[in-house]
């Protein structure tokens, strides 16, 4: 019995250096065309090797659409992208059915695809469709097929959406509801890149030649990888560390006197989430098991989509990443 342990914990140690070194070649291709986002890299890549979507926010002309293409060849993925606009239908995104008819006058429903069959979608400006155009998109995301009159098409493996939103232009949008942002496992913020990175990319991308992404991993690969993070050994300290920020970022007894400034918290997705992401840092970053500083590490990006403060807190200048940090400061 302690023989096949033993040989169970080997394969997953070589199966680990493996998987590693394939996710850190990846991370550096995408790196070597996107310039200056390398945390935007890394937290994007843990939630694809969690198995999750995330939420991309900034401001236009900071590569989002690009990393979401540079992800879709160095992963080895079908990517797929969609420009979401006010009369954007359910049906433009998940496909329909049209009648055909067959040269013996025979007439049946055939099924087209939508581009939401894709093993990567970038959902472009997602709040600006409609609410029931929000719902499909984020409903096939939860159950990962869609139904079509009647009739079940289950969508590809793996399968992550990538959205986009602007922060600053809300004229015209839709903003996501509480219930489905918390289907996106990270809220990732993009931000400008530092003066060295954006001179970089002024010489990298206005000459003759531009750098093209290279392919690193296939989707199975990629599908193994998303395996093993599963199989991960989590310890104890790292598990209770996740359970007391999770809890204490809802308002109640466990949250102290941070309470008064939550109205509503994050509920289990969210350390489902957090459990699940940081063993994915820890295998990019080349360690067998996660520690707290990767819960410290994730947090924000995890929790701030899922909390709301008090209209007080509001009126006091509070934000939700000053809470989270407040939050952070007691378990690390």
């Amino acid at each position: 019995m302690a023989e096949s342990v033993e040989k169970l914990e080997d394969g997953i140690v070589r199966s680990a250096e493996q998987v590693s070194n394939q996710v850190r070649a990846a991370k550096d291709a995408i790196a070597s065309v996107i310039f200056g986002q390398d945390r935007v890299i890394e937290n994007t890549l843990v939630t694809i090797l969690s198995g999750g979507h995330a939420l991309l926010i900034g401001v236009p002309g900071l590569a989002k659409t690009k990393l979401v293409e540079t992800l879709g060849v160095t992963l080895g993925l079908d990517a797929k992208r969609i420009q979401f606009t006010p009369d954007l239908m359910p049906s433009d995104i998940l496909g329909a059915e049209v009648l055909d008819e067959s040269t013996a006058g025979k007439r049946a429903f055939r099924f087209i695809a939508g581009p939401v069959f894709a093993q990567l979608l970038m959902a472009d400006e997602i709040n600006r469709a409609s609410p029931r155009t929000q719902s499909a998109l984020l409903q096939a995301m939860q159950e990962q097929h869609i139904t079509v009159a009647g009739a079940r098409h289950d969508l590809p493996k793996p399968f992550h959406v990538l959205a986009t939103q602007n922060p600053l232009e809300q004229e015209g949008t839709y903003p996501l509801p509480e219930a489905q942002l918390d289907r996106f496992l990270m809220e990732i913020d993009v931000d400008y890149p530092d003066r060295d990175a954006e001179r970089r990319i002024l010489f990298e991308t206005t000459g003759v030649e531009e750098t093209l992404a290279k392919g690193s991993m296939s989707a199975d690969a990629l599908i193994t990888a998303q395996r093993l993070v599963r199989r991960l050994p989590v310890g104890d300290s790292v598990v209770e560390a996740i359970l007391s920020l999770v809890r204490s970022a809802r308002p109640g007894p466990e949250s102290g006197e941070v309470g008064k400034f939550i109205a509503w918290g994050p509920g289990p997705r969210a350390s489902q989430s957090l459990m699940l992401a940081v063993r994915a840092h820890a295998l990019i970053d080349g360690r067998l098991a996660p520690s707290i500083d990767d819960v410290l590490d994730l947090a924000e990006p995890i929790l701030k989509h899922r909390m709301a403060l008090t209209f007080q807190a509001r009126a006091e200048g509070r934000t939700i990443p000053e809470v989270i940090r407040q939050l952070k400061t007691r378990i690390g």
